[in-house]
């Protein structure tokens, strides 16, 4: 009994948790200590634990004088139970903190959960109090914080958003479900399942399939501070950057490959995964980190991510309609444009990835052809002219109750083929091994760590025998169907392709390569 913390009556303390009773083991008597230190020590090294995931900490800390040593503060007993745990589970353990004051556990723990609890409604419902929306389980919370708190991750830790509830028991919808992947998607945290995977079916599995892996990158919450829709944040922005060649130019490329490392080798490699080891197991390599970004972990860009060289440069954007009814999102284009070096670099773009090339689109220029903006979850292209930049147009977004889109912005380049995206992953560009044309020809090698079925999209400038294209997948003859014709210029026309694919995942040569030539 003289384990558990005493409110100032005298009595035992109530976490109060849910309208439940549970105790809070006080971590300044030396008797609890030892047996936390013990029962972790043994769950590490006995029974083999690489990952802990460690909840209610914060009872460690309740309110009372009831304490073996009543002249440290809640804070200081807090710390020291996190530095017993710590000292028991070892360097090389992942810990996950949950339910934990944020300023104790910096420098304790791995992973730490910034949301409260997901559920399986979109607000708290019966017997929970539905006044409550904030700190009770439900995935409007759960998304807030997700938000709100996505600058600290990949600072003090990798933020736990909670996991993706796909399975149908529950009462979220398919928009519900899709924007809460492009929330942790565009957050770059870590990426928890939960459900029994034989239950779920393919249309709410292929959800989370298209945004793994993630990117290890933050997007930036554009209205962070809106006090609409309870504070929930409706714009992310990120950014992506091609590879430069070693010439620091992206040019045509024949048969050189791309310095790329798939996810499947990078948890076994040494470099960079070296690097990444010496602060993190490989759970969080694979789940909170960017596969083949070979930058120190501690000096990485924070919302812009590298893709292979002759994508281009882009601006990825989410947009979300917390309402209960169907809203059109409106959002500055200038404010998802970048209008020079310093502006991109500033806003998060590690300038070593810039292609200064003049004769190539890179995050400083802003085409006078245009834009392509390709929607990655409906899979809808429209072309947009440059003067809706010039003239500080808004782009509006048509969206149902809690929907969410991944925008793609890319600068057009009418002399040159364009990969515009894909299906396949929600980045439009990390799914991409390389990019490689000619005058008639272009090769796309996606990446083949994972079996995988959708499309890509890419933009051909009009040339003779254009109409008369002839497209291979994996080496056999593929399905392609045009899905616009934007009118770039009066010179400079061209079409997007939409091309089929099928990743088997085998690793073969030829798995995820698609030829197009004319």
């Amino acid at each position: 009994p003289d384990w558990i913390i005493r409110n100032d009556a005298g009595r035992h303390a109530n976490s109060a948790n849910c309208g439940k009773f549970f105790y809070g083991l006080d971590a300044t008597n030396p008797g609890v200590r030892k047996h936390v230190y013990d029962t972790v020590k043994r769950a590490v090294e006995e029974w083999g634990f690489d990952v802990l995931k460690l909840d209610f900490l914060y009872a460690s800390c309740l309110e009372g004088n009831g304490k073996y040593d009543p002249t440290m503060s809640r804070a200081e007993a807090m710390h020291l139970g996190l530095r017993t745990i710590r000292a028991a589970a070892g360097n090389d353990t992942f810990i996950i903190g949950c339910g934990c004051p944020i300023g104790s556990a910096v420098g304790f723990v791995d992973g730490m959960r910034v949301s409260c609890d997901t559920g399986p409604t979109y607000r708290p419902e019966f017997p929970l109090p539905h006044w409550d929306n904030g700190t009770l389980p439900a995935l409007k919370g759960m998304m807030r914080n997700t938000m709100s708190r996505s600058p600290l991750g990949h600072r003090w830790w990798h933020n736990d958003p909670d996991c993706i509830l796909l399975g149908e028991s529950t009462k979220l919808t398919d928009d519900e479900v899709v924007s809460a992947a492009s929330i942790v998607a565009m957050t770059g945290g870590m990426f928890l399942l939960s459900d029994d995977m034989e239950k779920v079916s393919e249309a709410r599995l292929s959800v989370a399939k298209r945004i793994f892996p993630l990117t290890g990158v933050t997007a930036v919450p554009l209205d962070l501070h809106s006090t609409i829709n309870d504070g929930m944040p409706s714009i992310l922005r990120l950014w992506c950057a091609e590879k430069p060649t070693q010439d620091n130019k992206t040019t045509d490329v024949s048969a050189k490959e791309i310095d790329i490392i798939s996810s499947s080798e990078t948890s076994g490699s040494m470099s960079p995964g070296k690097i990444l080891r010496e602060q993190a197991s490989k759970i969080e390599c694979e789940v909170g980190y960017s596969p083949g970004n070979d930058s120190d972990p501690y000096s990485r860009e924070r919302s812009c991510f590298s893709v292979a060289s002759g994508l281009g440069s882009w601006t990825v954007v989410s947009l979300s309609n917390w309402m209960d009814h169907s809203a059109k999102l409106s959002v500055s284009f200038s404010a998802l444009v970048s209008h020079s070096i310093e502006d991109f670099v500033a806003m998060g773009a590690p300038r070593s990835v810039l292609s200064l090339d003049a004769d190539n689109s890179s995050p400083g220029e802003v085409s006078e052809h245009g834009f392509h903006v390709f929607s990655f979850w409906s899979s809808e292209y429209v072309w947009i002219p440059h003067q809706t930049l010039v003239d500080n147009s808004p782009l509006i977004k048509k969206l149902k109750p809690h929907e969410s889109e991944i925008l793609h912005i890319k600068p057009a380049n009418p002399t040159r083929p364009q990969y515009i995206g894909s299906d396949l992953h929600f980045s439009c560009g990390f799914e991409v091994e390389s990019f490689e044309w000619g005058n008639n020809h272009v090769l796309v090698l996606l990446k083949n760590g994972y079996k995988k079925r959708g499309s890509i999209f890419v933009y051909l400038p009009e040339s003779k025998g254009l109409d008369r294209t002839v497209v291979t997948v994996n080496d056999k003859p593929g399905t392609v169907e045009i899905v616009a014709k934007p009118t770039i210029g009066n010179k400079h026309d061209g079409k997007v392709f939409r091309v089929y694919t099928e990743i088997e995942g085998t690793g073969a040569e030829s798995d995820g390569s698609v030829s197009i030539r004319w």
